[in-house]
């Protein structure tokens, strides 16, 4: 706490002798007519103003007769002043104690727009009252008041400083105390890891935070309080407190002024509010099944929400706009311009997704559940959000596909069929020219009769794929209707097809063989119609 005071000691000195020059010196001001003027400042109050000319500008002016007031007013500790007012060809000479402080021309009569006999007594007046008391505000009694005065701002600084570091003290310490009482419980019931020491961190930086801006309020005021005591810094402390005040006094105003819009903004923000309350018990209403709304899907609910939501928000803004602050200003207007453009410049690929979203959730076909692959990746859908659409694998592994890719590539769904027989579930096999091909064929549908999961209506039937170089390829077919565990299906067919070619002593020539063996492979004798049997019962029990 005190190397903060020390450091806002410094700070205020630093600013004070950079300020403490302009009580010297005068700011000027261009006159609609060209003509400049300044004013005439003695410890810190404004006297008048002066016109100035080409070969004596306003500044000048001002401060050659703010020395000759503080000549007067230091050459002597007297309670009276003489002073004298004589005309002359330019004007009025005002005098004090002697010595020449003004000449009050007709044009400082036309700036000021009043006669130059009356001007000059303004003047004159003014003058003695700034002389007399710049002497009185010098004097023992006038020290010895503002010493005093001092002392009283000290002690008060001292005990508000003293009253802050143990209400800091207070603060931390019974934040931590509510902090892990109140989140003890809920650490024991959930297991979560819930810290309450960090949460406890920043309730005390806040604070602290709240705290230490006060304290650097209190250290301004209370400097600028001192200088006020003193003459020689009354200025000084006169223009501190109105860097600080007025901005703090600006924005309480426009706070207060700013009322009605603020109750615009909460009204319209209570009312959209309630709407999208109301639409959110709707569509829950929907999704459990309460109404029916002709072909709407169920997964279609929580996505049309978000929607309706985000155009409600958006109205909601274009009502709320011109109740914001700031909103008709050049720089407000300019910085909303600003974000549009890089959000339009930096979010097309952000966009692209967004809509392809809406086309993949409403198009029909890619629902939540189904079995589907894109390229090489195959999975169940999960979750079909706006900017992506989530797969599980069949080796359980969650795959993110943005909707974009999803929308431009092939889609292969598994759970949703061409008719009612189901899909079809192919795979190859090479067998050499040799074997006869009503054997073969009897063979393949052998082993699909025996795969549960291919159904025996419609009849799986082999297509002859190719003539190859070693063997012809046969594509066996059935038909399934459980899409969602063709692998585990074509795995079964693949082990049932080697079952029944080691059982009927036929060689797979699939992929390939060695060399050719010595005698030709060439059907030398028609098939008998029979095949032989593993099991003594029925090879082909019907299957669903």
């Amino acid at each position: 706490m005190i190397r903060l005071l020390v450091i806002a000691v410094l700070v205020v000195q630093t600013l004070c002798v950079s300020v403490a020059s302009a009580q010297d010196t005068s700011a000027s001001a261009p006159m609609s007519s060209g003509v400049f003027q300044a004013p005439v400042i003695l410890d810190g109050s404004e006297l008048f103003l002066l016109r100035g000319v080409s070969g004596m500008p306003a500044e000048r002016r001002a401060l050659e007769v703010h020395e000759r007031l503080v000549q007067v007013a230091t050459a002597s500790n007297s309670n009276t002043v003489n002073i004298q007012k004589r005309e002359e060809r330019f004007g009025f000479v005002i005098l004090a104690d002697g010595v020449e402080i003004l000449t009050v021309t007709q044009a400082d009569a036309a700036l000021e727009r009043i006669d130059l006999a009356l001007l000059a007594d303004v003047h004159a007046k003014v003058i003695k009252e700034a002389i007399l008391s710049y002497r009185s505000e010098r004097s023992d009694k006038a020290r010895i008041e503002g010493a005093i005065y001092a002392m009283g701002w000290t002690l008060a600084f001292a005990l508000f400083t003293f009253l802050g570091f143990l209400l800091r003290r207070f603060l931390n310490t019974r934040i931590t105390r509510l902090v892990h009482r109140n989140l003890a419980e809920v650490e024991s019931a959930t297991r979560a890891h819930v810290r309450a020491d960090a949460i406890a961190a920043l309730i005390r930086f806040g604070i602290n935070f709240v705290l230490l801006s006060i304290f650097f309020l209190g250290v301004y005021y209370y400097l600028s309080f001192i200088l006020l005591a003193f003459a020689e810094t009354r200025y000084v402390a006169q223009l501190l407190l109105t860097y600080v005040t007025r901005p703090v006094l600006n924005i309480v105003l426009g706070f207060i002024n700013y009322l009605p819009n603020l109750v615009t903004l909460l009204i319209i923000a209570a009312v959209t509010q309630y709407i999208i309350r109301g639409l959110r018990i709707f569509f829950e209403a929907v999704e459990a099944g309460s109404f029916e709304i002709g072909n709407f899907e169920r997964h279609w609910v929580i996505p049309t929400f978000n929607i309706v939501r985000a155009i409600l928000i958006l109205i909601a803004l274009v009502f709320a706009f011109p109740y914001i602050p700031g909103s008709e200003s050049a720089a407000f207007q300019g910085l909303t311009i600003l974000v549009g453009a890089m959000l339009s410049l930096g979010s097309n690929s952000v966009m692209n997704n967004l809509i392809s979203g809406l086309f993949v959730i409403y198009r029909r076909s890619t629902s939540i559940g189904d079995r589907i692959k894109i390229g090489e990746h195959l999975g169940d859908v999960v979750e079909i959000k706006m900017m992506e659409t989530h797969l599980r694998s069949i080796k359980n592994e969650l795959i993110s596909i943005p909707n974009a890719q999803l929308l431009n590539s092939e889609v292969v769904n598994y759970s949703k069929h061409a008719d009612a027989n189901g899909l079809l579930v192919h795979t190859t096999v090479g067998i050499g020219y040799e074997e006869p091909t009503e054997k073969v064929e009897a063979m393949l549908i052998e082993a699909a009769r025996r795969t549960n999961g291919l159904k025996n209506r419609p009849a799986p039937f082999v297509l002859w794929a190719a003539l190859a170089d070693y063997a012809v390829n046969y594509q066996i077919n059935a038909y399934t209707t459980q899409g969602a565990i063709i692998p585990r299906i074509k795995s079964d067919l693949h082990r049932n097809i080697l079952d029944v070619f080691t059982e009927n002593g036929v060689q797979i020539m699939t992929p390939s063989y060695v060399a050719d063996p010595v005698d030709a492979k060439v059907a030398t004798a028609r098939w008998d119609g029979k095949l032989a049997h593993q099991n003594t019962g029925e090879s082909g029990q019907s299957k669903a």
